[in-house]
């Protein structure tokens, strides 16, 4: 199926993130069926546990949630879109203003991507100015991949190395200038030979945590130079609390956008602003169809109201902390070199055997493939997964441990590995 969507979709898909050369290229089982809480039937009636990606982050839940399953069936029973307009949109809206009490104004999208360049969109329009300093990955827009105009290397350090500028305005060269997260000098030092920037936009957290310091130096500097502060909020959104991380930092931004979780799998983002700054957005055309279908406010009114009430994201850090120390266990057991983030969420590890990395995490990948895995590097936990599944997983971690550090012993991971090495890099693929 793979090689036919090559054929047919220019890159085989729609998200980089799903392509099987970021996993295991040839034996990746790249489609699934089904699925339902964490489990993923593929093509060929195979069942994996998904200790991976959960779709990316979006299906915070599970897959396939009854309750939220059941709420957006019985809201396609009365019509997705209308001449008129959804009243959930306004219901969402509400809910949002409840959950963020600095702001004052509600757009939503259906996309991060998209809700990312309303949110800078908006931002350009308040201020005037068209410069954007910025730390960490927000989606694929033109204003974005500009940083790489000037340095073709210059978002290697934030999240997606190699990515292309091909179609991308010259003219957006030096708009957009990259800084380092959690470096106070780098930041500083970035802000004041770009003073004349009007957005500064980094991620709520993805690794690990912004430090206090580190935040009251983007306050500071934001409120010096009359900078707008984006919190881009679409991986960590919902994952710490009822909303935003920068809620539990005490953290001031102007704009916070969401996406991936807020819906529970399904298509919606917002951007979520003070009353001010998104008063702009009427300033600026930015107008879609299908941003007003009613599946997306549905869905999300039902995810917020299962997260508020179970209080999720108590369950989600349980469980990423399980599973964090459960690889720091297992790899001190076998002398292997890993260091594992402090978002429990979205746990990581990194192996660290500089030029070897690649060619171990893809025999981890494959190991753990063989044992009925979805594994990689990173597991964006869950509502559904459950102790039980997590002390079953790490028994099939410290067997593809212990084969890796015997491939580590013997100079030998390629000539294990029964498929290509994986690649975080964006690579053209060609049929």
């Amino acid at each position: 199926m793979w090689q036919r969507a090559i054929r047919s979709l220019p890159g085989g898909n729609g998200l980089l993130s799903k392509r099987p050369d970021r996993y295991a290229p040839d034996i990746w089982p790249s489609y699934f069926s089904k699925s339902s809480g964490v489990n993923v039937i593929d093509l060929d009636g195979n069942t994996f546990i998904d200790m991976a990606q959960m779709a990316i982050g979006s299906s915070i839940l599970g897959y396939a949630h009854p309750e939220l399953i059941n709420s957006v069936s019985d809201s396609i029973k009365d019509g997705v879109n209308c001449t008129l307009n959804s009243p959930e949109e306004v219901l969402l809206a509400e809910k949002l203003l409840d959950l963020n009490p600095f702001a004052g104004g509600v757009r939503f999208a259906r996309s991060g991507g998209e809700a990312m360049a309303m949110a800078v969109r908006i931002a350009r329009a308040k201020t005037g100015k068209d410069k954007v300093i910025f730390s960490g990955y927000h989606g694929w827009c033109d204003w974005y991949l500009a940083t790489n105009l000037d340095n073709k290397n210059g978002l290697n350090d934030h999240l997606i190395p190699g990515l292309s500028t091909m179609g991308v305005p010259a003219g957006l060269a030096n708009t957009a200038i990259p800084f380092i997260y959690n470096d106070i000098k780098s930041f500083e030092s970035i802000i004041k030979e770009h003073s004349d920037a009007g957005i500064i936009c980094l991620e709520g957290a993805r690794y690990d945590f912004p430090s206090k310091e580190f935040l009251e130096s983007v306050s500071r500097m934001a409120k010096k130079y009359k900078m707008i502060i984006i919190s881009d909020e679409i991986t960590s959104g919902w994952r710490m609390t009822d909303g935003g991380v920068y809620k539990i930092n005490g953290f001031n931004p102007d704009i916070v956008v969401y996406a991936k979780a807020m819906g529970g799998g399904f298509a919606i983002s917002a951007v979520v602003g003070t009353e001010e700054v998104m008063h702009s957005a009427q300033d600026t055309f930015m107008s879609s169809t299908m941003w007003t279908e009613r599946v997306g406010f549905v869905a999300a009114l039902t995810t917020i109201e299962i997260l508020t009430r179970e209080k999720v994201w108590e369950h989600l850090i349980k469980i990423g902390t399980q599973i964090g120390d459960g690889w720091i266990a297992i790899a001190k057991k076998y002398g292997l070199k890993i260091t594992v983030s402090d978002f429990k969420p979205l746990i990581t590890m990194k192996f660290h055997y500089q030029e070897r990395n690649q060619a171990l995490v893809t025999l981890f990948i494959q190991e753990m493939l063989k044992r009925g895995y979805l594994s990689a590097t990173s597991v964006y936990v869950s509502y559904a997964h459950t102790e039980k599944i997590v002390k079953d997983y790490l028994i099939a971690v410290d067997e593809c441990f212990f084969i890796i550090s015997n491939a580590i012993e013997n100079n030998n991971e390629d000539i294990l590995l029964d498929t290509k090495v994986r690649s975080d890099s964006f690579n053209r693929i060609t049929p």
